[in-house]
């Protein structure tokens, strides 16, 4: 039997919530907690650090207000609002869920944990919030902040990468969800675990509301728990990156519609590391002959099971090929999403367009 069955869960309750009410952070979230608002927001969440969501959050909500909104709106639209998050299988999730809504549920975020769980993009955890936080239904929300909290409560040496074992602790946690405060539960075991009980062994327990009730911090085991098995080493790819220019214009390609960054555009590519004549010859294949051609800096980027180095080359041609897409300046704001994966090459690609202006 898991340590988790065994330790006294009831006893968090009344000193969590009260540390919650103290210490919650002003969120533009949580001001309003719709059900729209609530699930755009821990679809944002997900994978991606609170500072970095708020001003995606604000934006999103005012170009695209209610579930309708989302449902109709162009996907160039909706990439080019989520640019810079990543991950951007949650954006097309996001609008298919929200067409679902349009079509069977009159527009609304359906209030029923079951119905909310089997929509794209929405998995136990983010049902279990949703349904907590926006329709105060008693359903725990258990992410990886809310299992570290429990491991160190109960001094848990389980590998919280097993599914089995989350479900043990859901089924737990559900048995001590307070009467008409599941939401603010759920929210502040999530806070807990993000601002005070630190991975990596670094947790602020001077500042843990429930210390004393904290069984890995009363025999010293914090900086050993939780357990989780390592992940496989990311693959590493080198990549020559083309920033090519014509006429005050950019050239992008898209991506195919399948596999890592699917259908986004791109800055042209190859894998490989090319030096001058290599990359010279390939330009020539590709119809756009360089005028001009400077090594620019390299750049890392590190996906979620690899990462590609970045070799960089600036290009100056005469020739507009048209097996490519040409974009200016606004464009490039306004209308094509670029993955962060190449936001390292963005203000030399503005430059190299406005130079020739």
């Amino acid at each position: 039997m898991s340590i988790y069955s065994e330790y006294d869960f009831e006893k968090i309750v009344s000193p969590l919530l009260s540390w919650y009410g103290r210490a919650a952070r002003v969120l533009p979230w949580r001001d309003h907690p719709e059900p729209y608002r609530v699930w755009v927001s821990e679809i944002m969440l997900q994978q991606t650090r609170v500072e970095a969501v708020k001003p995606y959050f604000e934006r999103f909500l005012a170009a695209l207000p209610t579930v309708s909104d989302l449902a109709r709106a162009p996907e160039e639209q909706l990439l080019k609002l989520w640019e810079g998050l990543g991950y951007y299988s949650r954006a097309r999730n996001l609008q298919k869920a929200a067409r679902i809504m349009a079509e069977r549920h009159r527009g609304e975020v359906p209030a029923s944990y079951e119905e909310l769980l089997a929509l794209p993009g929405i998995g136990e955890y983010t049902a279990g919030a949703i349904s907590s936080i926006a329709f105060g239904i008693p359903v725990p929300a258990v992410d990886g902040n809310v299992l570290r909290v429990v491991s160190r409560l109960s001094a848990d040496d389980s590998d919280i990468g097993n599914p089995a074992l989350k479900k043990d602790v859901a089924a737990r946690l559900r048995r001590i969800l307070p009467e008409g405060r599941a939401g603010d539960f759920n929210q502040a075991m999530m806070e807990l675990g993000a601002t005070v009980c630190l991975p990596n062994g670094a947790p602020l327990c001077g500042e843990c509301p429930l210390s004393s009730l904290c069984l890995a911090h009363r025999e010293g085991l914090t900086d050993r728990l939780p357990v989780k098995t390592a992940k496989k080493a990311r693959v590493s790819e080198d990549l020559t990156v083309f920033l090519i220019a014509c006429g005050g214009r950019a050239a992008l390609r898209r991506r195919p519609e399948k596999g890592l960054l699917a259908g986004l555009w791109e800055l042209p590519n190859v894998p490989g590391k090319l030096g001058a004549e290599q990359a010279k010859e390939l330009l020539e294949k590709w119809g756009v002959p360089a005028r001009e051609m400077k090594p620019l800096p390299g750049a890392k980027h590190i996906f979620t099971h690899r990462e590609w180095h970045m070799t960089a080359w600036a290009v100056r041609t005469g020739r507009a090929d048209e097996g490519m897409t040409w974009a200016s300046t606004r464009e490039l704001e306004e209308s094509y999403p670029l993955p962060y994966a190449f936001k390292a090459f963005f203000r030399p690609l503005k430059e190299l367009i406005s130079a020739i202006d």
